[in-house]
C-alpha cells in the first residue's frame, strides 16, 4: 500500500512518504513522527515531519501547476472523469482502506466499513458530477438594454486542506473533492495522528490520471507544517476542520494575506426530545448520536434535552441500551465503541468527567477505563452518562469530544429551544417528535447548520454541511461546496459601445445644458448612489 511500507493491515510497521510534485519523498531533514495505534498504544508506523523546505516545495509545485499546468485549463468533463475514476478506485480498495482507517484512528471496523468507506467514494463521485457542470451561464441585464452578461465560475488557485483525525479519509475527500472539481490545485495536510489514508488518497488520484503537481500531501505537526501553509502568501484558500480554538488561530494567520478561509469547527449539539416523541426511537438516536466513534465527532449529540416528566423513563431506556454496548478492539466486528485517539485525549475527557461530578451532575454510567486485559494498553473509556446537568456546567457548555452524554431537563418547548441555542456553537441539532409539523417548527428556531428530525448523523453529499456562530465559516458538501472553492466573474459585453459612448460625455465632458436623457425605458448611465 504505502510507498516503501509494509501493509499496515498485516501488522507490520507503516513507513509513509509524502506526495510532492508527483513524487514520493521523505522529509528533507530526515525527521519522522511516530504514529500510534489507539487500541494498544504501540507504534503503528511513521510519517515524515515536513521541514520548511518541504512545505516550500509543495507550495511551489501547487503554484506552478495552477499557473501553468493543465488541470485548471481542462474541460470540466475531463476533470469529472478523473474524479469519478478515483471514486471507483476507492470503492475497489474499500476493504483494505477501512482496515487501515480502523487501525490508525481506532475506529470500530464496522463503522469504518459502513460509514467512512461507504461515504468517501460516493462523495468523491458526486464532486465528479459537480465538476462536469457548465462553468458559464448567461445573465439577463434588463436595466442595461443591449448589453450582454456572462457569469463565469473559475478556480480560486492554490488551496490548502487541513484535515482532522476523527474522519481522516472522509474529510480529506470533502476538502480535496470540491477543490479539484473547481479546477484548483491542492495541498492536503492530514492530522499528525492519522496520516495514512490521506497518503493512499494521493496514490489513488495519481492512478486516476490527475496531472503531476496538482495534488500534494505533506505531513507533520500543525504548529510547524500547518502554520507555514496558512501563512504562505502564494496560498489562496485554506479549509480547516478542527477545534474552535485552533480555528481562531487559522483565521488570524489567514488574515495577513486576506486569503479565503473555510472553517468547520467545534460543536455542542442539542438532541431535543419533544413530549410526544417515541422514546424507544429517540433513545436509540441519542445513543447513536453520542457514542458513534466514541463521541469523537464534532456534531455529536452531547446534550440530550428531555421533558422533566419523562426524565426517569428516558434514563431507564438509555441505561439499558448503553449497558449493551460492547467496548472492544476496533478490528472486531462485534465492537460498538473503540478507543479514543490518544492518551492525551482520554485524559482531557476524564477531566471533564471529574468536573461534571464536582459541579453536582449525577454520574449514571461509565466514567471509568475498562479493566479487560486486552484493552488495558489502549486509550479506552466506558460510555458515560450524566443526569441532573444544568446549562451552566462545563460538561454542558464546552466540547468534550468523547463518549460523554449530558441529560438536561426542561418544562416547556420554549425553554428547550433557549437551552439548545444557549452556547457559542451552532453545528448541529436534532428534534424527536411524532408530529413532523411540530418538529419542523422547532427545527426552524434552532441556530444550527444541520438539524435532523427523528434521526442523527445522516449525511447527504447533495446537501451542505457547516456551522452557525463559532462552529465555523462556509459549507462542505452540496453544490455550495463548489461555490466555496470557486471565484465568480461577471463578463460584461456592450457590443456596440453604446453605454460607454453615452456615459463619457455625461461624466467627463462639460455640458451647456441639462444631462442627456435616457432612451426608451432605460435611465441615463451613471452613479446611482452618491
Amino acid at each position: 500500500m504505502l510507498q516503501g511500507a509494509t501493509d499496515g493491515t498485516e501488522g507490520g510497521l507503516i513507513e509513509g512518504r509524502m506526495w510532492i510534485a508527483g513524487e514520493w519523498v521523505s522529509a528533507s531533514q530526515g525527521r519522522a513522527t511516530p504514529v500510534l495505534d489507539p487500541s494498544d498504544g504501540r507504534v503503528l508506523g511513521h510519517a515524515p515531519h515536513a521541514s520548511p523546505e518541504d512545505v516550500k516545495r509543495a507550495v511551489d509545485a501547487a503554484r506552478e501547476a495552477f499557473d501553468r499546468g493543465p488541470w485548471p485549463r481542462w474541460k470540466p468533463k475531463d476533470r469529472a472523469q478523473v474524479l469519478r475514476r478515483a471514486a471507483q478506485l476507492l470503492t475497489e480498495r474499500a476493504e483494505v482502506l477501512a482496515q487501515l482507517e480502523s487501525r490508525n484512528a481506532g475506529k470500530p471496523i464496522r463503522q469504518a466499513t459502513f460509514f467512512d468507506l461507504a461515504l468517501a467514494p460516493e462523495h468523491l463521485s458526486y464532486f465528479g458530477d459537480l465538476a462536469a457542470r457548465p462553468q458559464r451561464r448567461r445573465v439577463a441585464q434588463p436595466d442595461l438594454e443591449g448589453s450582454e452578461g456572462t457569469i463565469v465560475r473559475e478556480p480560486v488557485g492554490v488551496c490548502v486542506g487541513i484535515a482532522p483525525w476523527n474522519l481522516p479519509l472522509l474529510m480529506a475527500v470533502w476538502k480535496v473533492g470540491p477543490a479539484l472539481a473547481a479546477g484548483n490545485t491542492v495541498i492536503l495536510k492530514p492530522s499528525v495522528l492519522t496520516p495514512f489514508t490521506s497518503l493512499e488518497l494521493a496514490r489513488i488520484l495519481d492512478e486516476a490520471g490527475l496531472p503531476k503537481g496538482t495534488f500534494q500531501v505533506v505531513t507533520g505537526p500543525g504548529a510547524d507544517v500547518g502554520n507555514l501553509l496558512v501563512a504562505d502568501p502564494r496560498v489562496d484558500l485554506v479549509s480547516f476542520t478542527g477545534s474552535t480554538s485552533v480555528g481562531r488561530e487559522v483565521l488570524a494567520r489567514s488574515a495577513g494575506t486576506i486569503k479565503r478561509t473555510l472553517l468547520e469547527l467545534g460543536g455542542k449539539s442539542a438532541n431535543l426530545i419533544l413530549p410526544d416523541a417515541d422514546l424507544e426511537r429517540a433513545t436509540d438516536g441519542a445513543i447513536f448520536g453520542i457514542f458513534l466513534h466514541a463521541g469523537q465527532l464534532c456534531e455529536s449529540g452531547s446534550r440530550l434535552l428531555v421533558p422533566a416528566r419523562q426524565r426517569d423513563r428516558v434514563i431507564q431506556l438509555l441505561l439499558e441500551k448503553t449497558h449493551r454496548l460492547r467496548v472492544g478492539l476496533p478490528r472486531s466486528f462485534a465492537t460498538d465503541v473503540g478507543p479514543l485517539i490518544s492518551e492525551e485525549q482520554r485524559k482531557r475527557v476524564e477531566d471533564y468527567i471529574h468536573s461534571g461530578v464536582a459541579d453536582g451532575a449525577k454520574l449514571l454510567a461509565g466514567g471509568q477505563r475498562p479493566d479487560t486485559p486486552e484493552l488495558r494498553r489502549g486509550f479506552y473509556l466506558r460510555p458515560t452518562i450524566f443526569a441532573d446537568v444544568t446549562p451552566s456546567m462545563r460538561i454542558a457548555r464546552e466540547e468534550v469530544f468523547g463518549p460523554v452524554l449530558s441529560i438536561l431537563t426542561y418544562e416547556s418547548v420554549d425553554e428547550a429551544v433557549e437551552i439548545a441555542n444557549g452556547t457559542e456553537y451552532g453545528l448541529a441539532a436534532a428534534v424527536w417528535s411524532e408530529n413532523v409539523s411540530k418538529a419542523r417548527r422547532v427545527a426552524d428556531r434552532l441556530r444550527a447548520g444541520t438539524v435532523w428530525i427523528n434521526s442523527y448523523h445522516l449525511l447527504s453529499c447533495h446537501a451542505p454541511r457547516g456551522g452557525f456562530k463559532q462552529s465555523g465559516i462556509g459549507r462542505e458538501l452540496g453544490p455550495e461546496a463548489l461555490d466555496e472553492f470557486s471565484e465568480v466573474k461577471h463578463v460584461f459585453r456592450d457590443p456596440d459601445g453604446r453605454w460607454a459612448s453615452t456615459a463619457y460625455p455625461l461624466l467627463f465632458e462639460e455640458a451647456d445644458g441639462p444631462p442627456p436623457t435616457s432612451t426608451g425605458n432605460q435611465p441615463a448611465p451613471g452613479p446611482k448612489d452618491g
